[in-house]
């Protein structure tokens, strides 16, 4: 996937910082770019997940930067698919994946960064967040009851609680840019009516039941404040060092190219390299070779 490819195409789904973002107005969740089908996008999605384990190779070797991927999406968007299609030529060992369901009491005795942070990836490392410390101003947002099980003084539900925690969230992303941890994040932004039928899907096909859960179709009830949330969430923390790119999750195809597509993007910005020996190291390198050479 050539750069000025992967330029052109991610560009429109970046939120650019400063700006005021509306959902569904500003982001079509049926967008395709220029592909025009499945098809079109195969070869596409290949070279970038080669590309990613190039990339990957390159990173774990250097030692020096890491990568935080972190996915945000309703249900039924296509999450996991993403990460099992996006991931599927990196070295397993460079990679983790953690997903954050309801806190434990321990983490509940924290602060709500807490738990995230004790995830993060290491230096050479890829962590991918299959949701993150941004459920803490979305479905704690749009379940207000949930805030008050993290049991927080009066002073910190006073005023904007909301607008402390985007900033909190800027800052924690700022400082793990600033010492060499490049953050990507994806909103997979799945329509109703797409959603609807995906729901559907687990009900109908009996390979897929295991996946629904009523849960599912109560979250579904929330709808409209998850957008507002959502579209709030953009709009205050899509910065220049950890911007926002928001995926469009109807046709999986797509929202696969662009996720991948996004990251390698991350780490071309990166440019991991192998190490170079100097020139004592190359010496022992040699000498190595040649008692092996010789049995």
């Amino acid at each position: 996937m050539p750069h000025d490819r992967i330029a052109e195409l991610i560009a429109p789904l970046r939120v650019r910082p400063g700006s005021k973002v509306r959902l569904p107005k500003d982001f079509d969740p049926g967008y395709t770019g220029d592909l025009i089908d499945k098809a079109a996008g195969t070869e596409l999605l290949q070279r970038g997940v080669a590309m990613l384990a190039d990339f990957q190779s390159r990173l774990a070797a250097q030692h020096t930067n890491g990568l935080l991927v972190v996915l945000q999406a309703l249900d039924a968007a296509g999450k996991d698919g993403t990460i099992r299609h996006v991931m599927s030529g990196v070295n397993p060992q460079g990679v983790r994946v953690h997903s954050f369901k309801v806190p434990s009491a321990e983490e509940l005795d924290h602060d709500f960064l807490w738990r995230y942070a004790t995830r993060l990836p290491a230096r050479g490392e890829i962590a991918i967040f299959n949701r993150s410390h941004y459920e803490e101003v979305l479905v704690v947002r749009v379940h207000p009851e949930l805030l008050d099980r993290q049991r927080l003084p009066p002073r910190a539900r006073n005023g904007s609680v909301w607008r402390r925690r985007f900033q909190a969230i800027n800052n924690f992303e700022r400082h793990l840019t600033d010492n060499g941890f490049q953050i990507v994040k994806l909103f997979l932004n799945v329509s109703k009516e797409e959603q609807r039928k995906r729901l559907l899907a687990r009900i109908d096909r009996p390979e897929k039941n295991w996946k629904f859960s009523a849960a599912d179709l109560h979250e579904r009830g929330f709808w409209r404040r998850y957008q507002q949330a959502y579209a709030d969430m953009l709009t205050h923390t899509s910065t220049e060092h950890a911007p926002w790119h928001v995926i469009p999750a109807d046709h999986k195809w797509f929202s696969r190219i662009a996720a991948a597509a996004v990251i390698v993007n991350a780490l071309d910005g990166i440019n991991p390299q192998y190490p170079v020996l100097d020139t004592q190291a190359r010496r022992e390198l040699q000498e190595v070779r040649g008692a092996l050479e010789e049995g």
